[in-house]
């Protein structure tokens, strides 16, 4: 289940790279990234900057809207998911709110 939009962002990357049949290093080299941090982006490692995010969609001729879109999509089905699993059991307890001072 996807949580995080670095995660989110980073599978929409690879499953973009791997359907095109490139490698990391071919995309890399042509964003101008280096391997490592590329690969720890696509893992959801590593949060990429807006410019890094755009070097690396450039590189795979891919509009960064579409992969910002795809990433929300993904998120959302994990927060419907996520929502589906609450233990009822759970005890929320919300801390009473101080007085206030009236002058």
């Amino acid at each position: 289940m996807t949580a995080l939009l670095r995660e989110a962002i980073g599978e929409e990357l690879r499953r973009t790279r791997i359907a095109q049949g490139r490698t990391l290093r071919e995309v890399s080299d042509s964003a101008r990234v280096s391997l490592g941090y590329l690969s720890e982006v696509e893992r959801g490692r590593k949060e990429a900057s807006s410019e890094l995010l755009s070097a690396i969609c450039g590189a795979l001729d891919l509009p960064l809207s579409r992969v910002l879109l795809g990433a929300g999509e993904r998120l959302n089905r994990s927060e419907r998911v996520g929502a589906a699993h609450i233990d009822r059991a759970t005890k929320v307890v919300i801390p009473p709110v101080p007085a206030m001072a009236v002058a």
